[in-house]
């Protein structure tokens, strides 16, 4: 029996699940649950409402570090994405949070939010917000990450890891709103992502991601018309 991620395609948490699983190789199905008006039955899965959640058999789990982390242990057998041994595990795990609880604010639900969903509701885009996080508050993150990779290609060991799906995930919203890592200043974080998100299996999501954004661009323009 596949395993079923219930949650919003252009989740950066959804995402970065989707990723990890199609990184091991394990078959999924997508059913989709809207993050802020989640149907009474999800609340049985996360009572917090959040996305994403999944059902493996009869284990149901939410948060996606915490599915993530499961899902590296429940097939030892596949290539690891957590790390290997204590160092690297600790720093993945540093890194996946570092981007989940500072990179997210800014780059999701500020920019993101403001420069697609909030248009496409037919809300105004706070513009201020967005340039802060662009100016005054994204680049002394860029600039710890630019850091951390160095000269290697990827955030941990140089090994493609669960540290890098998390970052990049979240990146990927902030280009979905119109902006990318300055490559003149972060060359590394620049190149880093372009690497990540050429990657098959991000690709093929990313196809999907586009579809979906064509579709809610065009219903919004027809509600304007």
């Amino acid at each position: 029996m596949s395993i079923t991620v219930f949650g919003a395609a252009l989740s950066p948490f959804v995402r970065k699940v989707r990723l990890f699983l199609a990184e091991k190789g394990t078959d999924y199905q997508l059913e989709n649950v809207a993050p802020f008006t989640p149907p009474e039955w999800y609340l049985e899965l996360n009572p917090l409402g959040r996305i994403p959640a999944i059902r493996d058999g009869e284990l149901t789990l939410a948060d996606s570090s915490v599915i993530c982390h499961y899902l590296e242990e429940r097939n030892p057998e596949l290539a690891p994405l957590c790390g290997e041994g204590a160092v690297a595990r600790a720093r993945v795990s540093w890194l996946e949070k570092y981007a989940d609880y500072e990179v997210a604010p800014l780059s999701t639900f500020t920019v993101f939010r403001n420069r697609l969903l909030m248009p496409l509701m037919g809300k105004e885009c706070n513009e201020t917000a967005v340039q802060s996080a662009l100016q005054e508050k994204l680049p002394r993150h860029f600039d710890y990450l630019e850091r951390c990779l160095g000269d290697q290609e990827y955030l941990v060991d140089n090994r493609f890891s669960l540290a890098d799906i998390a970052l990049v995930c979240q990146l990927v919203n902030m280009r979905h709103g119109g902006e990318s890592v300055d490559a003149s200043r972060w060359p590394g974080l620049a190149a880093h992502f372009e690497r990540v998100v050429a990657r098959p299996a991000m690709q093929e999501i990313l196809a999907g991601e586009q579809t979906i954004i064509a579709k809610m661009t065009a219903k919004a323009a027809a509600a304007k018309a």
